[in-house]
C-alpha cells in the first residue's frame, strides 16, 4: 500500500497520482508538480489516501510543494497567454498552408515549453511551423495531434440530452462504443440520432450495455414462433426494459391479434443470437464507415 494524492490539471481531465511526501493536502488546493510534460500547476482532486500498489504506475512522482500566492499569480499569467499563443499559431499555420485546426494552447508552469493541441485529418509535417513558433516564443514547442472526442472534452459542449457532455463532467477515459450496442438497445441507427457532438457514437451507449446484452439473450428471436397463454404466435417485437414480448396470435377465423406478454409467459422456440447481431452490426458499421466510429 502507498499514500498518494490525486491531482487534476484540467477540470475535465484525468486524475493522476503523486506522492505527497510528508505533506497533508486537502481537495481543492493548488500544487506544483513535475510531470512528463514539465513542471505544472494542478488542483488536488483527492486528498491523502492509501491505495493498493497495483493502482500505481511506477515511478510515482513527488509533489514539489503547495502552490503559493506567487505561484497562483504566475499560473494565471500563463493562462492569460492562451489567446496570444493561438493567434500567433494560426498566423503561422496560414503562412505554411497547413490543414490543421488549433483546439487549445498553454504554457507549462515554468514556461519551458508551449503545448499546442490540434486536430487534422491526416499526418501533418509541422517541422517548419515548430521552428517559426520557437523563434517567436523562445522556448520549446510541442504540437500534439488530438482526435474528435478529445477536442470536445477540451473545448466543452452540450450533448443531445441538453446536459454537458459526459467527457467534460465525469468520464476519465474513452471506452469503445459500437453499433452493436445501439442495435441491442433498439435505438435508431440513424447517425444523427446516436452520434455525439464529436461526430462519434455517444459514450452513454456503453453505460447500460451489460444489462441489455444479458437480457437480450433471453428474449425470443423476432419473427420466430413462440407459445403464449393464448396459443402459438409469431414474435413481433421485444421490450427489453419492461421484459415484455409482442406476439401476433392467430384466431380460429384466420384473423390475428397482436398481444403483449411478460417474458416469463412466453415459451420461445428460438432465442436472440448474439452472433447474428454481431454480423448485422458489422455490416451496418461498414455501411456507415466515415460517418460513425
Amino acid at each position: 500500500m502507498a499514500i498518494v494524492i490525486g491531482v487534476k490539471f484540467r477540470s475535465a481531465g484525468k486524475m493522476y497520482y503523486f506522492s505527497p511526501k510528508d505533506i497533508e493536502f486537502k481537495e481543492g488546493e493548488a500544487v506544483i508538480t513535475e510531470t512528463a510534460r514539465g513542471v505544472e500547476c494542478g488542483i488536488v482532486a483527492m486528498a491523502n489516501r492509501e491505495v493498493d500498489d497495483k493502482e500505481i504506475v511506477p515511478p510515482l512522482k513527488e509533489v514539489i510543494r503547495k502552490a503559493t500566492e506567487e505561484d497562483a499569480k504566475k499560473h494565471e499569467e500563463n493562462l492569460a497567454k492562451r489567446d496570444e499563443i493561438i493567434q500567433i499559431t494560426l498566423e503561422k499555420i496560414k503562412k505554411h498552408n497547413l490543414e490543421m485546426k488549433i483546439v487549445d494552447a498553454e504554457y507549462t508552469f515554468d514556461r519551458n515549453k508551449v503545448l499546442i493541441y490540434f486536430t487534422a485529418e491526416g499526418r501533418i509535417d509541422f517541422r517548419e511551423l515548430v521552428k517559426d513558433l520557437a523563434s517567436v516564443f523562445h522556448t520549446r514547442i510541442e504540437l500534439r495531434q488530438i482526435y474528435e472526442r478529445d477536442d470536445i472534452k477540451m473545448r466543452g459542449a452540450l450533448a443531445p440530452c441538453g446536459r454537458l457532455c459526459c467527457c467534460i463532467t465525469h468520464l476519465r477515459d474513452f471506452e469503445k462504443v459500437s453499433i452493436k450496442m445501439a442495435k441491442i438497445q433498439g435505438l435508431s441507427l440513424n447517425p444523427t440520432k446516436i452520434s455525439g457532438c464529436c461526430g462519434k457514437l455517444m459514450c452513454c451507449l456503453k453505460y447500460e450495455n451489460d444489462y441489455y446484452t444479458e437480457v437480450y439473450k433471453k428474449m425470443p428471436k423476432i419473427d420466430s414462433k413462440a407459445l403464449t397463454p393464448d396459443g402459438e404466435g409469431t414474435v413481433v417485437a421485444n421490450d427489453i426494459l419492461r421484459l415484455e414480448v409482442k406476439v401476433k396470435v392467430y384466431t380460429e377465423d384466420g384473423s390475428f391479434d397482436i398481444k403483449t406478454y411478460p417474458l416469463d409467459q412466453i415459451n420461445a422456440k428460438e432465442k436472440q443470437s448474439e452472433e447474428e447481431i454481431e454480423a448485422e452490426a458489422a455490416q451496418i458499421e461498414a455501411e456507415m464507415e466515415g460517418e460513425l466510429n
